[in-house]
């Protein structure tokens, strides 16, 4: 038994590469095999059941197994499973999807729609539309992109020089020329000041300030995450998304929301952008938009944008039409899924139970932050929440990483039936919006158990 199960631990290894992992580690550490799902739990192999606190990959936000979708994807499958939306065809599920996106993010005034294969993807698509749309606007120089430090956009190339974290960069340096960064506005760690709204202010002004030294003739577009995922869930002060469109609208600067993970109700509201009340130009989606049930993005835009690929040149190849797609653009299926995801998040009212749950969530965790120390921060909003361990919590100075403390904590409540995600020693918390509160105390008494432990 011992030897299949080893064996069989050799398998999951042997051939395949996988994503954002060292090789010598996982011959040593075999990924845990997830067989099944049902709502908020997930099962490996052998049967044991999981709370999925990290929701697959941000994604899974209605829960695993749902019938509605699953009916949706074979209803699809008994008509046509794929064709192309190139070259003058296209498939019922885009359009519909398409019009239902519009719909729902009429408050942001998005008015067109263009699907990808990932969050990658839409964040490629969102470059390549930026500097086209200043080309047909008669400004080809404006071509540069600002985003901010610690920013997670995507694998890509482009979507990766977009990035501001120097691991995820640097083995694949030099990257596509013409992406700056500026500092992110970090309550937790940053170099300036504990006022929550004097840094909004001075990270809007760095902003403004980079536009300047680069030359606003010369930029395109700003992107950024409403709440930032992988660099930590990083909420930023409440000034300062409004701050950022109002630099965008001095120099006339298009404003990207990279909205891949915040889409369709993690942050308690349905998109991102709107818990602040800001309408970008450009939004990128994925994840949420059908609960990774079946690959798919969307790179929505505003009729500023939009407007600008429609010329009176009616040439099937004019020099105007938009020279990007993917192959499964549009996929069929990843649009019937998505259409009946956002039924699901629209009906049982996801976002309210995010917002809810997630409150909840928090409260729970600043507690046992009172009983242990090294809990130094505990942020987040919505059911996207982040928690950072420190060796002192009053000089904020991380563990050594060759103690694998966040490591040895995620190991412990795996033990203990919990999946929650670290980066090192920070925790990324993203379960799916289902969630309750029974499951969170769950959550946190396992991780409770594991810090008492480390």
């Amino acid at each position: 038994m011992l030897d299949r199960a080893k064996n069989h631990n050799d398998t999951l290894t042997r051939s395949m590469l996988y994503p954002f992992a060292n090789v010598t580690h996982l011959a040593k550490n075999p990924p845990l095999e997830i067989v099944g799902g049902e709502g908020v739990h997930v099962f490996d192999r052998t049967g044991k059941r999981y709370i999925d606190g990290q929701a697959g990959l941000w994604n899974v936000n209605v829960g695993h197994g749902r019938d509605e979708i699953k009916a949706a994807i074979r209803d699809q499958l008994d008509k046509i499973s794929y064709y192309s939306v190139f070259g003058g065809t296209t498939v019922t599920p885009a359009v519909e999807l398409a019009d239902l996106l519009c719909e729902m993010t009429e408050p942001e005034g998005m008015v067109r729609a263009f699907f990808s294969s990932g969050g990658s993807e839409a964040a490629e698509a969102s470059f390549k539309l930026v500097r086209q749309y200043w080309r047909q606007r008669g400004q080809p120089t404006r071509t540069k992109i600002v985003s901010l430090k610690r920013a997670y956009h995507g694998v890509t190339l482009g979507a990766l020089s977009a990035n501001g974290t120097t691991a995820y960069r640097e083995a694949y340096e030099p990257l596509v020329p013409g992406f700056f960064q500026v500092e992110t506005p970090h309550l937790y760690r940053n170099p300036f000041t504990d006022d929550h709204e004097a840094l909004g202010r001075l990270c809007a002004e760095l902003l403004e300030r980079e536009i300047a030294y680069q030359g606003p003739h010369t930029v395109g577009a700003f992107i950024a995450e409403p709440v930032q995922g992988a660099g930590g869930v990083i909420v930023p002060p409440a000034n300062f998304w409004p701050l950022v469109r109002e630099v965008c609208d001095r120099h006339d600067i298009l404003f990207i929301a990279d909205e891949v993970v915040t889409g369709f109700g993690r942050l308690g509201s349905m998109m991102g952008s709107r818990h602040w009340g800001v309408k970008p130009d450009i939004m990128n989606f994925a994840k949420g938009i059908n609960s990774g049930y079946v690959p798919l993005g969307a790179t929505m835009m505003n009729a500023k944008v939009a407007d600008a690929f429609i010329t009176d040149d009616d040439a099937q190849f004019s020099p105007a039409a938009f020279f990007h797609g993917n192959t499964y653009a549009g996929h069929p299926l990843a649009c019937a899924a998505a259409i009946a995801n956002i039924k699901i998040v629209v009906e049982e009212n996801l976002p309210e139970n995010a917002g809810r749950v997630g409150a909840y969530f928090l409260e729970r965790l600043k507690d046992v932050q009172t009983r242990h120390p090294i809990l130094g921060d505990v942020r987040g909003l919505g059911l996207m929440i982040g928690v950072e361990l420190v060796s002192d919590p009053e000089t904020k100075q991380p563990f050594d990483l060759g103690e694998n403390v966040g490591a040895r904590i995620a190991d412990h409540c795996r033990e203990r039936g919990v999946l929650i995600r670290n980066l090192a020693d920070t925790f990324i918390i993203s379960p799916p919006l289902t969630l309750g509160t029974g499951e969170v105390d769950e959550i946190v008494d396992a991780f409770e158990d594991g810090l008492a432990r480390v």
